[in-house]
């Protein structure tokens, strides 16, 4: 994830060092501080210097898509500032944009920023749906860009479809079926059969394991699926009344007032070492999660790894790129965030980090890595995680999406996993926190 969490927040699936410290646009952690970058080697004679505004990474330094810009247009400098915290690299980016000053020529905009960008911001960007073929990308993808008189402020980057990862020799140490298309069916279509799944894997659970990393995991990869979130299209806060995060905590509880909860806290020290040990034998599991469980289960893990279709079509992580109107040099600036954005470039990008594309046309072209579909047991991963982009459903975000979703899973499903309080006492508190949020 370019964030560690949703609350942040989206891909050959390659295993990299960065995913662990704050890898994609929709997931990298944002344990660190500003820090600047260049692509490229450096200016040229007479050239015009575009700056592109990041956080976390990527991946178009590092696939070399700078580079290679750059060579096909001579008259071109291209320079990456990068931010790595996205607490940090989103406010500072607001100021600048209301100041109408000292914005880079293309920002990037997180997945849980978008919403406030179209509504609040939507003047301070170009209007890029003027300028390229909208169809080239997920329809659910530009929806989340485009304000309500049809403007298109971003442009989608990757996306963070889901899927199940799982510890086949635990499966079967579990007398549970290890195969991917068996299992997808036993839990297809409801995050509850996902749960019950874990009941009857607590019942022969090999020693010192449980079924599922967190509580919070299972939270967040049941509301990626669910029509309903915290807003409606209004743009009310519908937090408490809506039935997908209803459901979604539903499931959560089941876990956590279970025994089939390692209760980690994802991107920790512990989770990481979860993997490492096979305390866990499932994980709610985005495109660019394979290359971090790649790394952090390391050689020991290599066949010992599956992934399956997830109970429902789901979404976890993402960008976009926009064009601010206070850019100097705006009709370059379009023709690179266009070029940065063609499916070509997120097949590159996929190649080099696993960031999954949110353009279709690239699905087909996409090859993960041999040493990592031998390590995922040959699973297709690929057609798993397309089937699942292409049926993601079209979801609202609102302004405090990330503070809400942060409050229900590091207050109130904590207060129930870690500290044995009870739904409802966890319920109360993240309440009493989203109040706090929302200033209520």
């Amino acid at each position: 994830m370019r964030t560690a969490r949703t609350s942040r927040r989206a891909m050959t699936f390659a295993v990299v060092a960065a995913l662990a410290t704050g890898l994609l646009a929709g997931c990298a952690s944002d344990d660190g501080d500003d820090s600047g970058g260049a692509g490229g080697s450096g200016d040229k004679e007479g050239a015009t210097t575009l700056t592109v505004g990041t956080f976390g990474t990527f991946g178009y330094k590092q696939a070399g898509l700078y580079d290679e810009y750059m060579k096909l247009h001579k008259n071109i400098t291209i320079k990456e500032n990068v931010t790595t915290r996205t607490d940090v690299y989103w406010p500072k980016t607001l100021t600048r944009l209301q100041a109408g000053s000292g914005t880079d020529d293309i920002q990037a905009i997180e997945i849980g920023n978008i919403t406030e960008a179209v509504q609040t911001q939507a003047n301070k960007f170009v209007d890029l749906g003027k300028e390229v073929d909208k169809s080239q990308w997920l329809d659910w993808k530009n929806k989340q860009a485009t304000t309500k008189d049809g403007k298109l402020i971003g442009l989608g980057t990757d996306v963070g479809p889901m899927a199940i990862c799982y510890r086949k020799d635990l499966f079967k140490k579990a007398g549970l079926p290890t195969d991917r298309t068996k299992l997808a069916e036993m839990w297809k279509g409801d995050w509850a059969k996902y749960v019950d799944v874990g009941k009857d894997y607590m019942k022969k659970a090999p020693s010192g394991t449980k079924f599922v990393d967190s509580a919070s995991s299972v939270y967040n990869a049941a509301l990626g699926g669910a029509k309903d979130r915290y807003y409606d299209k209004s743009g009310n806060v519908i937090w408490d009344k809506s039935e997908g995060v209803k459901q979604s905590w539903d499931a959560a509880m089941e876990v956590a007032t279970s025994n089939m909860s390692a209760k980690l806290k994802q991107f920790d020290k512990p989770w990481d070492q979860g993997y490492a040990n096979g305390t866990f034998a499932t994980v709610a599991c985005p495109a660019w999660m394979v290359g971090y469980i790649q790394e952090k289960s390391g050689d020991s893990g290599k066949g010992k790894w599956d992934i399956a279709a997830a109970p429902t079509a789901a979404n976890w992580g993402g960008s976009f790129i926009g064009v601010p109107t206070a850019s100097k040099h705006q009709k370059e600036a379009i023709a690179l965030a266009k070029w940065l954005t063609a499916p070509a470039q997120q097949a590159k990008v996929f190649g080099k980090q696993a960031s999954f594309p949110s353009t279709p046309s690239a699905y087909a072209t996409l090859k993960p890595k041999a040493d990592t579909t031998a390590y995922f047991s040959d699973a297709p991963i690929t057609q798993i995680f397309s089937d699942s982009a292409k049926t993601i459903p079209v979801q609202i975000f609102g302004i405090k999406d990330q503070p809400i979703n942060t409050a229900i899973t590091d207050t109130g499903i904590l207060q129930v996993e870690q500290k044995g309080k009870s739904p409802a006492q966890g319920w109360d508190a993240a309440t009493a926190e989203v109040k706090d949020v929302l200033g209520q």
